[in-house]
């Protein structure tokens, strides 16, 4: 092609050849590439002191020089080695112990750009300078690997002698019920509902989370406690004995209308007495023992901001206040040993309601940590007891943990003690927080490994997919199959994170706070309260179900499946979101999905720990690719009701023309297709026919 060709007169494909052939000219741009996985970055974990090999890749014999600019220093990179259509430079950097940021620049003849987690820019800006952290590792069994999130109560019930009885206890205002019917919805004041699940139902279905593929298990909370989902801890130290074992069964029902817990003499025997929760402790070491035997991993739910005001520690209800073996709890008397423990706003003991309540809620009495160096002492060793023999736990996820404490200061001395200490006990345990929002700050190698990865994956998948927020309180059609809002939402959000936060970041498209995915399906904004139960399996679209698990699979971070998501469950945001799991009603087509797509993100690197590159864009259709030194994958999607016909910029993940590129899988609006369908790319091109409500995953297959 000629240089002096007007280049507005060229089509897209000219440009490209254009671009990629007249190297010495025009900088190729969009060929610039770094990140901080091991092919750029080696070691991509460095520890203190060490050397680390930064990389960046340019076009061919496109550039005359490039730079590292790290902490004011400007450092002229060199060519290392090239492939077909890349060189890649790079240059060593001695680190210390402390913190460096990066970025590149680069330059042929007059022109320059600068590289940053961004991408390329015309001016560098701080805030997305790449970032290494020496000394900063997370788990390597946990990048990129697949979790399962059980919601216990609702699992399966593998124990019927340890079910809540209905008027066991009373809890907010109305007795506790047992749910007969394993299928019925969940109230919509749900939470004083038990439909039985506990630890030895998930024992026996290990072997159905096994041949599903799984990883690790997520557990929500365990501990003693007066809810079904458990976030209101009763005693930090045992497992409910209504997911693990009672041997000892004594005690009366409440009567009728009886909402005093202390004449709740079997629910006080149940999960007060010793026997009983020893017992307990006991099933979960056995679940553990299951789980590490298949070469599984397991976490727990720690909920540590706030408590119960059945707990222990404070007994709101007065059950403990005449048991042996506990001391007065600090609603009973000023002197109890668990005074400091809560902050109060009057002096009125007994029986002193005063305290402060997480956002005023009297059931959550917030922790007062600042006050209380004992209450410090004992969540710390809580920490530390779940992670080590002989629970052997692989690590805890925090609830509200950005709540914690009664200052932003506090909080982050307390994360920073509390991976001290639990990284002591378990080197390789991970710490994952809930967290909505930028949680750079708590991401610097000292507090928690990583985050529930709401911003950088539920949310903007929900959008594109779907128009509705993750809670399905919002439907917007402008955000609907908006590629360009996707990708920037997407770059943006990952910023945030180091690469090692990323890999282990759990990725999920529902949870216990919010819609579940299949729902959203149908775009419509709804609850329990407003549309009944019934209206969240109206219209949903399995179609975009099945992008949505290949998008799941195929993202940088952990893919994590909320119960029931594989099996078709629906449900508004909660309590509707926590509906059984359908034993024997399951939908076999999506959990052979499930099966298909895992399976295949476990085979290969370059799914859990490669780079990602975002290709192209337009209304309803992206393409992004996956790639590490010896792997290239490359993922469409279509999520509008028309066929499309798309050009994909394969080049630009290393893919040349005669290289094989073979579909993995294709998922359809009523199906899914695993047949090795080949394709080549013409001048760095691929282009592909997408029918409606569609995803495609290939991959590049040498010919030996």
């Amino acid at each position: 092609m000629e240089l002096n060709t007007n280049i507005t007169q060229l089509s897209k494909r000219q440009m490209l050849q254009m671009c990629v052939e007249n190297t010495n000219s025009i900088l190729n741009r969009r060929a610039l590439f770094s990140d901080g996985t091991e092919l750029f970055r080696s070691p991509s974990q460095p520890d203190c002191y060490e050397v680390v090999k930064i990389r960046i890749r340019t076009a061919l014999d496109n550039v005359d020089s490039v730079y590292l600019i790290c902490g004011g220093t400007r450092i002229l990179m060199k060519k290392a080695f090239s492939e077909m259509l890349f060189d890649y430079y790079e240059c060593d950097v001695r680190l210390s112990d402390q913190k460096i940021t990066y970025y590149f620049e680069v330059m042929l003849g007059t022109n320059y750009c600068y590289y940053n987690q961004k991408g390329v820019v015309s001016e560098p800006n701080t805030l997305y300078d790449f970032v290494i952290v020496p000394g900063f590792k997370t788990p390597d069994w946990a990048k990129g690997a697949v979790f399962y999130q059980i919601f216990v109560d609702r699992f399966c019930n593998g124990d019927t002698s340890n079910d809540v009885l209905t008027s066991e206890y009373s809890y907010i205002g109305e007795q506790v019920i047992k749910v007969e019917e394993w299928g019925k919805y969940p109230a919509m004041m749900g939470v004083r509902e038990f439909y039985g699940g506990d630890l030895k139902g998930i024992i026996r279905k290990l072997d159905y989370l096994q041949e599903l593929g799984i990883d690790v298990l997520y557990l929500n909370p365990i501990f003693v406690s007066p809810s079904n989902h458990k976030y209101d801890i009763q005693d930090y130290d045992y497992v409910d004995p209504h997911y693990g074992a009672i041997v000892k069964d004594e005690g009366a029902l409440l009567q009728p209308g009886d909402l005093n817990n202390q004449h709740a003499t079997r629910y006080i025997c149940r999960v007060a007495n010793k026997e009983n929760l020893e017992a307990s402790n006991q099933v979960f070491v056995e679940l553990v023992e299951e789980v590490h035997r298949r070469g599984m991993k397991i976490i727990l739910d720690g909920v540590f901001n706030h408590c119960g005001s059945f707990n222990k520690w404070l007994d709101h209800e007065r059950i403990y206040e005449n048991q042996d073996g506990y001391s007065k709890g600090a609603y009973i008397c000023e002197d109890s040993p668990y005074h400091t423990f809560f902050r109060y706003r009057e002096n009125s003991w007994p029986y002193n309601e005063k305290y402060d309540g997480w956002w005023g809620h009297n059931t959550l009495p917030k922790l007062n940590y600042e006050e209380s160096p004992k209450l410090y002492e004992y969540i710390m060793d809580v920490a530390k007891k779940w992670v080590s023999p002989p629970y052997n736990c692989d690590g805890w996820r925090l609830d509200v943990a950005a709540d914690l404490g009664h200052s932003n200061e506090y909080n982050h001395q307390f994360w920073k003690d509390f991976r001290k200490n639990v990284k002591e006990a378990n080197p390789d345990a991970i710490i994952l927080a809930e967290h909505y929002g930028d949680p750079s700050e708590w991401l610097r190698g000292d507090e928690w490994d990583t985050v529930m990865n709401y911003d950088a994956f539920m949310e903007p998948i929900s959008w594109f997919l779907t128009g509705v927020e993750k809670h399905s309180d919002e439907f917007r059609s402008d955000l609907l199959g908006h590629a360009d809002v996707f990708f920037s939402s997407m770059q943006q959000n990952m910023s945030k994170y180091n690469t090692q936060s990323l890999q282990v970041a759990m990725n999920e498209l529902s949870n216990h706070d919010h819609s579940r995915f299949l729902t959203r399906t149908n775009r419509k904004v709804g609850r329990t309260s407003t549309a009944g139960p019934q209206a969240a399996e109206a219209n949903i679209n399995k179609g975009i179900m099945r992008i949505a698990v290949l998008m799941q699979m195929t993202w940088p971070g952990a893919p994590t499946v909320y119960y029931g998501d594989e099996a078709g469950v629906c449900g508004w945001t909660d309590p509707d979101n926590r509906r059984t799991y359908p034993w024997g009603h399951e939908d076999q087509e999506l959990i052979r999905l499930h099966k298909e797509l895992i399976h295949i993100h476990k085979s290969h690197n370059a799914l859990k720990t490669g780079s990602i590159i975002f290709l192209d864009g337009a209304n309803k259709f992206i393409s992004y690719g996956r790639f590490d030194d010896k792997d290239r994958f490359v993922v469409a999607v279509n999520c509008g009701f028309a066929e499309k016909t798309v050009e994909i910029n394969v080049w630009e993940i290393g893919i040349v023309d005669g290289d094989r590129i073979v579909q993995l899988i294709m998922t359809r609006e009523n199906d899914f297709d695993l047949s090795a369908k080949v394709f080549y790319s013409e001048n760095g091109i691929l282009k592909l026919n997408m029918p409606p409500i569609s995803a495609i995953l290939l991959k590049t297959v040498n010919i030996i």
